[in-house]
């Protein structure tokens, strides 16, 4: 018997790529500016103790454990005109610039007080993100099933991440300044940022090719169960998990570093830009080695130059600021590799689900995902401030400096270099458990439940 022919690869127009690629502005925006400011904005300009800043920061995001998968659940549902994730994501681009805004362009407020009014706002940002992020994400697994053609749709992703990232990086400190005017001034300016991205990427994915619709699971539980019962999921998960909770800490750290360990606040920037600059460059270089070694195989070189660098800057307080920027361009290109690698394994992922269970689940996978990976970027930030309150850190504002205890600035030196590379030898442990590759797409391809008609659901 004649197995039925494999249907060709759906090719994403150019276009298209372009117009979802800028809706990673709103996801590198998002992600960078709140790790980068928001737990330095609390203790240095606020002055709100460090260990409470970081529980600010961080519990507004437990809630991302529950709304983003009920967004996923509800954009696999939904059946409108603009198709089922579009709506999702122009709901998102309604709310998301005001809540951003207002968390940093509060009342003069100080203490508890001004905690309490970001905690509020922050959650409030983080439920609008969820509305975008989760249907955005979702997108890419439905636009084609080719296992090379998502890297490629997914490298015009990393280009705009890399731009967002860097612009947002080096642009929001330098407007946020060292008081709260400058911070205000910061939320709304980023707020338009994320505005114009979020209506150009919904604008930009009106022609979107779609492969087939998702099935949702029928309640949230269910979700986790679905995604606890495919192991390449929860591996994928585990080792991204650790990656995004070095790359939090280190995000959150480095007002700090830069401030205590270099000398140099104004250092933010130009160690930002080391960070995210490979980004830019090194995309095409990813790409290739992902076909080249498999995806596997450039993650677990992406994770080892990150570790590398981590390791190296440990240094940075003797050998000092130029030394201390080499390491972090070393680790930028570990980021950059890892940053295109995750999204991109998550993508086959769903893809090889789909084709072995005949079930379409992106948003369930996209849901928790996203809920698992705005927490532990989260935690980043918990730590740190935990780390900076166990060991003495002074709260301040700006007209009252102070001069830190040197267990604190101890802490900022080791807690953004040695930890950080200690949870990426974790990834590297759960990389090398990860089993996934073109071949077994090809086979479920030819073998599964899309031989015999899941396209058409």
């Amino acid at each position: 018997m004649v197995s039925p022919a494999t249907p060709p690869a759906v090719t994403v127009p150019r276009g298209v790529r372009v117009g979802y690629g800028i809706g990673s502005i709103c996801t590198a925006t998002f992600s960078t500016v709140p790790g980068l400011l928001l737990l330095f904005y609390m203790t240095n300009v606020l002055a709100v103790p460090a260990w409470i800043a970081g529980a600010v920061a961080f519990l507004p995001k437990l809630w991302d454990v529950v709304i983003n998968p009920w967004v996923g659940q509800r954009s696999d549902r939904t059946v409108s005109r603009f198709g089922a994730r579009r709506p999702w994501m122009l709901l998102g681009a309604a709310t998301l610039p005001p809540a951003f805004a207002l968390t940093f362009a509060g009342p003069p407020l100080t203490g508890m007080t001004a905690a309490l009014y970001v905690g509020v706002c922050y959650f409030l940002t983080a439920t609008a993100y969820a509305f975008y992020e989760v249907p955005y994400k979702a997108m890419a697994a439905e636009m084609t099933d080719d296992y090379h053609e998502r890297s490629s749709l997914l490298q015009w992703r990393m280009v705009f991440i890399g731009l967002g990232i860097l612009l947002a990086g080096a642009g929001a400190p330098a407007i946020a300044g060292d008081d709260a005017a400058g911070y205000r001034t910061m939320g709304l300016v980023i707020g338009g940022v994320l505005l114009l991205a979020m209506l150009g990427s919904f604008l930009g994915t009106a022609r979107a090719p779609v492969v087939g619709r998702a099935e949702a699971e029928s309640s949230i539980v269910a979700q986790f169960a679905a995604a606890r019962s495919n192991r390449t999921f929860m591996v994928l998960l585990g080792f991204s998990c650790s990656q995004m909770f070095a790359a939090g800490i280190m995000l959150a750290g480095a007002p700090y570093f830069a401030t205590y360990t270099l000398g140099n606040p104004a250092g933010t920037t130009t160690l930002f830009v080391c960070l995210v600059g490979p980004l830019l460059i090194t995309m095409p270089l990813w790409v290739r080695l992902s076909k080249r070694y498999d995806k596997r195989g450039a993650m677990l070189l992406a994770s080892a130059l990150f570790l590398t660098g981590t390791v190296a800057m440990v240094l940075s307080d003797s050998l000092g600021s130029l030394y201390a920027h080499a390491c972090v361009l070393v680790v930028g290109i570990g980021y950059a590799g890892f940053q295109l690698l995750q999204f991109s394994m998550l993508s086959d992922v769903i893809v090889h689900d789909a084709l072995v269970t005949g079930k379409r689940r992106a948003g369930v996978f996209t849901g928790l995902w996203t809920a698992a990976e705005t927490v532990v970027f989260a935690s980043g930030a918990l730590v740190l401030g935990w780390l900076l309150g166990a060991t003495g850190f002074i709260e301040s504002d700006p007209s009252t400096p102070v001069t830190q205890p040197e267990a604190a600035t101890t802490a900022v030196l080791y807690g953004t270099t040695l930890l950080p590379a200690f949870l990426m030898g974790v990834s590297i442990l759960l990389v090398s458990r990860y089993t996934l590759t073109a071949e077994k797409i090809a086979e479920a391809q030819a073998t599964g439940p899309r031989a015999t008609g899941l396209r058409d659901i």
